[in-house]
């Protein structure tokens, strides 16, 4: 795509969006005291993935060139970014106007009334093409009333990635839908294959969105879940798949994992399967374009598999990283300008035609799936993200029924703090700190007192 295609765009969206906000424009300008540089300027807090510094690369030369908004990025790791964004937005301070939110906030925020409806200015904007994200990313970004209040990034499942050469040599065998016993004996088995290289990388590092993502997917499919559908806690106990995923993922990973487990999450696995010091990875699906990336050493030498099971038919997760307009913002329409530039698919062309096309930020829109030259480069993974994603059923992702919505998480406010307790104490239990008998004892403590506010209470 040539650059004489986009300012055409850009003036059809802008025309749209002043024609649909002109009274919220005059009073952003009203509230912004006159006219200044400021009024250009865009505040954005996002994650410090490589998809995002990728864009915070191409923004300046390709956005604000285009449209005149400047962007100031506060880039942060997961779990800072999670701590900005439930202050900044819950108490409407304004310091961001658009945030990297998850599926996990967006329906809680939108409830709360902290986020702008952007269907609005979806409908109205003849160049985004709504209709083009995937149906299970666009309704786990909607609000209980149906509209739409954050729009994609990138959309993720998990799966299992591993080194194919390194099992050639080997002579390993990765079934085509493995279970998480056999994951472990190939662990076994590949570990030390090359100098310095373990069996499997799998995130020990606390957080909610860390640890307690990769575990939870395992915990559905070893056939335990956080809470009943009554609301009881399940994470300890007699017959408690929680307790018996916990176990089997602290061993796996004290045993095969890499060093320096219980400070290492998703950045820090990526960073040990790209430089050879994994031979298997269990993680989001997103890692796959870094891993196929034009500078990467393992570039071609990955293989991809659905994530693993045990009783379950699949297990992989349902992640989408999306751009929220908090509410308060005094410049929304132009909020519009960059969350339509970064979640569109003119922006995935960019990427694809400066960067290369393994690193565009796809799971999101059906029409990236057609696209010749990323189905080219993208052919190791892109069908098995497709379909992880397409398969994840966030309503029902394990042996029983829920009381509320996600796969690796559970759908409640208090799911931040007790999810990154929980993962504290397990993440002792891979440093050898504590047993992983004391840390569930703790874990079902913590649990337990969340418990108590919800029993009685119908499921979400």
């Amino acid at each position: 795509m040539g650059s004489h295609h986009r300012p055409r765009a850009y003036r059809r969206v802008r025309t749209a969006v002043g024609v649909l906000a002109a009274s919220a424009l005059l009073a952003s300008c009203a509230g912004a005291g006159g006219t200044g540089a400021d009024d250009d300027t865009l505040n954005v807090l996002m994650v410090n993935n490589p998809q995002m510094q990728e864009l915070r690369k191409l923004t300046a030369e390709h956005f604000t060139a285009e449209t005149g908004v400047k962007v100031n990025f506060t880039v942060l790791p997961e779990n800072d970014v999670r701590d900005k964004l439930s202050q900044d937005f819950a108490n409407q301070a304004g310091q961001y106007d658009v945030a990297t939110l998850s599926n996990y906030e967006t329906p809680i925020y939108a409830r709360n009334g902290w986020l702008r409806s952007l269907t609005p200015y979806a409908e109205a904007d003849e160049d985004f093409d709504q209709e083009d994200v995937l149906p299970s990313v666009r309704q786990s970004l909607s609000g209980p009333d149906g509209e739409v209040y954050a729009q994609p990034f990138y959309g993720e499942s998990s799966f299992l990635m591993y080194r194919k050469d390194v099992f050639a040599e080997k002579g390993l065998r990765m079934p085509a839908h493995p279970t998480w016993h056999q994951v472990a004996r190939l662990a076994e088995r590949a570990d030390g294959a090359e100098p310095g290289m373990r069996g499997i990388c799998l995130r020990g590092l606390p957080g909610w969105g860390e640890l307690a993502a990769p575990l939870t997917s395992m915990v559905n499919t070893f056939g335990g879940t956080w809470f009943d559908h009554d609301w009881k806690a399940r994470l300890d106990g007699p017959g408690s798949g929680f307790r018996e995923a916990t176990e089997f993922y602290v061993k796996l990973v004290r045993a095969h994992g890499q060093a320096g487990a219980a400070q290492s999450g998703y950045a820090e696995c990526l960073n040990n399967m790209t430089q050879g010091k994994s031979a298997m990875w269990y993680d989001a699906t997103a890692g796959a374009g870094s891993l196929e990336a034009a500078d990467s050493p393992v570039r071609g030498k990955i293989g991809y598999v659905p994530a693993p099971v045990e009783k379950t038919r699949s297990s992989g997760w349902l992640y989408t990283w999306a751009w929220g307009l908090q509410k308060s913002s005094e410049k929304p329409d132009k909020a519009w300008e960059f969350i339509s530039w970064a979640s569109g698919k003119e922006y995935e062309r960019l990427v694809g035609e400066e960067s290369g096309w393994a690193d565009v930020p796809a799971g999101k829109r059906a029409s990236t799936y057609r696209i010749p030259e990323y189905r080219r480069a993208a052919g190791a993974f892109s069908e098995v993200t497709r379909e992880a994603i397409v398969r994840a059923d966030p309503r029902d992702p394990g042996v029983q029924r829920r009381p509320a919505p996600g796969v690796q998480f559970v759908g409640i406010p208090e799911f931040p703090d007790l999810g990154t307790k929980v993962t504290q104490e397990i993440s002792s239990a891979i440093a050898g700190r504590r047993s992983t008998d004391e840390a569930l004892r703790n874990a079902q403590r913590l649990a337990e007192v969340v418990a108590r506010d919800y029993e009685g209470r119908e499921a979400q």
